[in-house]
């Protein structure tokens, strides 16, 4: 295992278009006028689109997102080509070129998805024009739109991630696998803390599919803030199955180790889902300010279209944020002690047991990272001053009891989340057995309290349990008696 003795690939050289030396200046003109119509056709289009009235249907909403999509792939490629051509230098540095490829199958397949979609509006609009507006109503564009974004981010990560396992640029290679330590436990407490976390997963995972059903179930729990408690919940379940069911396995098996690819795909999921968590968060209170501070207003405010826009939105923020972090990652090389110690692979405790510079990764972690966890807590600290203040106006012990009902639970588990999430990232210094547990914090408690203090003590979510606990028993009579469900039934029709 000695990655200094490999070769190190910094850059690559790009060949561009087998053109003689003296047609540079006419390929260069053509290619720059090119772009620039492309850039400014499309730009005008965008313009015109969002100053006219009446261009706003989805046919046109559609091509905007296109214009988008075109201005953004033309750019991956062309101006690096431009600039080759004027300055005779041909090479590209590793992590260009890896982003790079990554940005244009991200925009290529954009392109595709959004060419898809403006087919099938035309045919709605053709072949169904009395149902048109029914059907391509604005919920259906916008998830469309966001779900092309997705699909599209999503290929682009898959053959990213693949590539730059090819293309590392120094080949780790010879780090097959990682040992987690897991929790320092004695021998005699595996068993009880095996089961202790056995029972806090189930609790997650139960609980928080419960909600799921209840709100899919029950009508009266279609609003918003039940929408995104369903996303929430649906988050929890996967941040806790990304980390808890290897330690688990771990405990039972006293096998240690992790695969390479295992840790890297481990690493990706936990920070998709504890980013997605983050936004999810700031989004519920958003939500609680509008109906608070904005009630009458709040069904205009908080609109399917915008709801499903805040939700997807977060996904896309999280995916490229995971993706970021983890191609930094992939880049390093490991050193000879590949024991990491904790119960999963963290970034922190990676990054500690790289040979590699990792000034970079660190400046990224702080600068971007630090936005997007300070931006989503400004969110919700904001929230709650406006709410406060509306409320200190008129003070009421009755509107003051409903705030904090409403409310209390919320700020709870954000104070809990962004509690342990700033001490284990942003100012711990050494990575100590506090580390861990807070990282269990936010891991495991935090996913198993929210069905608690979000939704079982919720008296809309208690009306939806009884519902279908009456249903469930209703369902069990009639298998027990089905010569009498039939006769009620005959008799109810008649």
């Amino acid at each position: 295992m000695r990655p200094e003795n490999q070769s190190s690939v910094s850059e690559f050289l790009l060949l561009g278009l087998p053109i003689q030396p003296g047609q540079q200046g006419v390929f260069f003109s053509l290619f720059l006028g090119m772009y620039l119509t492309t850039v400014l056709g499309n730009l005008l289009i965008i313009l015109l689109i969002r100053l006219d009235s009446r261009l706003h249907t989805p046919m046109y909403f559609f091509l905007s997102h296109l214009a988008i999509s075109d201005i953004s792939l033309s750019s991956v490629t062309v101006p690096k080509m431009l600039v080759n051509m004027q300055t005779q230098r041909q090479s590209i540095c590793y992590m260009g070129c890896i982003s790079q490829v990554c940005f244009f199958i991200i925009f290529a397949g954009l392109d595709n998805f959004l060419l898809a979609v403006m087919a099938y509006d035309r045919y709605v609009a053709i072949c169904h024009p009395l149902h048109y507006t029914t059907i391509m109503r604005e919920g259906l564009c916008t998830l469309l739109v966001v779900v092309s974004w997705m699909l599209s981010s999503a290929h682009a990560l898959l053959h990213t991630v693949l590539l730059v396992r090819l293309m590392r640029p120094e080949n780790q290679s010879s780090v097959s696998e990682f040992l987690l330590l897991g929790l320092t436990l004695r021998p005699g407490q595996q068993g009880v803390f095996f089961t202790l976390f056995l029972g806090m997963y189930l609790t997650t995972v139960l609980g928080n599919l419960l909600i799921i059903l209840l709100i899919r179930l029950d009508s009266r729990l279609h609003t918003p803030m039940y929408f995104f408690l369903s996303h929430l919940a649906f988050s929890d379940i996967s941040l806790s199955s990304v980390t808890v069911p290897k330690m688990l396995v771990n405990m039972q098996t006293q096998r240690q180790s992790i695969s390479y690819v295992g840790c890297i795909s481990q690493l990706y999921f936990f920070i998709l889902f504890g980013s997605l968590d983050n936004f999810l968060l700031a989004v519920m209170a958003y939500d609680r300010y509008v109906a608070i501070c904005h009630p009458l207003h709040y069904t205009t405010m908080m609109r399917e279209g915008l709801c499903v826009l805040l939700v997807c939105g977060s996904w896309m923020v999280a995916s490229v944020h995971a993706l970021c972090h983890t191609l930094l990652l992939v880049r390093l090389t490991f050193c000879a002690d590949i024991t990491i110690t904790h119960f999963f692979c963290d970034l922190t405790a990676l990054l500690k047991l790289s040979c590699s510079d990792i000034s970079l990764n660190m400046l990224v972690i702080f600068a971007e990272g630090g936005f997007l966890y300070l931006l989503p807590m400004g969110i919700v600290l904001g929230s709650y001053i406006h709410i406060g203040t509306i409320i200190l106006r008129v003070p009421s012990t009755k509107r003051l009891v409903k705030a904090f009902s409403t409310c209390g639970s919320h700020l709870f588990v954000v104070s809990l989340y962004y509690g342990t999430l700033a001490g284990v990232y942003f100012f711990s210094s050494s990575w100590d057995s506090k580390d861990i547990i807070a990282s269990v914090m936010y891991t495991v408690v935090t996913p198993m309290l929210n069905p608690f203090i979000y939704s079982l003590r919720n008296s809309d979510i208690k009306q939806a349990l009884e519902m279908c606990d009456r249903r469930v028993n209703f369902f069990k009579w009639q298998s027990r008696n089905p010569l009498i469900a039939v006769r009620s039934t005959v008799r109810y029709v008649s």
